[in-house]
């Protein structure tokens, strides 16, 4: 393979990226803490867009584990995010371990 094709296959792969980013920003993942008391929803940009909480865990006199329970479910969100973004690159990138920073 010479210099030339070599260019063009990292720009369709450049390309081939760039979709799958715009498609997983739209994508939602779920997650939640609490046996379901807190429930997030995460876009594949990594922004939380939802949260809920069911009115059974707030409770003025504990804030403490309402705010345990909200980082719990959002951290897992993220990293459910993260994770369906990785999947869809190491398909495109065919596993080469291309971990790129600030790429997703």
């Amino acid at each position: 393979m010479n210099i030339q094709q070599m260019m063009k296959q990292a720009q369709k792969m450049q390309k081939k990226m760039e979709e799958v980013q715009e498609e997983a920003a739209k994508e939602i993942v779920e997650a939640s803490a609490g046996g379901g008391m807190v429930n997030v929803k995460v876009n594949g940009k990594q922004e939380l867009i939802e949260i809920n909480i069911e009115d059974d865990v707030i409770n003025p006199e504990d804030k403490d584990m309402l705010s345990d329970l909200i980082i719990a479910a959002v951290n897992e969100g993220m990293k459910k995010a993260h994770d369906m973004v990785q999947e869809r690159m190491s398909e495109i990138t065919g596993g080469m371990g291309m971990n790129i920073p600030g790429m997703f």
